[in-house]
């Protein structure tokens, strides 16, 4: 019995083969490449510029009552303590909560995500010119409403 290896026949039985060779080739180069570079990865960190030269470095701590509680909603009104604070005053009502400490206080920052990052930005201006060095950036904006407690 004789078989007919027509052109035809032949193109039918290759199609059914796919050579994955170059797709595992690629695979693994891609692979690798992220083994490479993910320990030199940095992870983004919120670094304030330096405050006054006389402040002392301390350890990082997260505190339960906060004594500067700053809070900035949809609407991008800034709120110090429970209390409205204006764009242009921002920066003088941040260096007399400062000045008022006897110690020094890391404040907490609550930005609801629909808040402007130039609202952001504005506050950490602030922060930087009160002299503060360090803030506590709380993500989770469900924790506050609208209303000020």
């Amino acid at each position: 019995m004789r078989k007919d290896f027509s052109p035809l026949s032949r193109e039918m039985e290759e199609e059914g083969f796919i050579n994955l060779t170059p797709l595992i080739d690629v695979v693994f180069v891609v692979l690798i490449l992220f083994i490479l570079i993910t320990p030199l990865l940095k992870f983004d960190r919120i670094s304030l510029a330096n405050g006054t030269p006389s402040s002392k470095k301390s350890g990082v701590s997260i505190q339960k009552n906060p004594l500067i509680k700053i809070q900035v909603f949809k609407d991008n009104t800034f709120w110090i303590n429970q209390v409205r604070v204006s764009t242009p005053d921002l920066c003088s009502t941040l260096k007399a909560s400062k000045k008022s400490q006897g110690f020094p206080s890391i404040p907490q920052v609550y930005i609801d995500k629909e808040a402007s990052f130039g609202s952001y930005q504005t506050l950490k201006n602030a922060l930087e010119v009160a002299g503060f060095e360090q803030v506590d950036l709380i993500l989770r904006p469900e924790q506050f409403s609208e209303n000020v407690d």
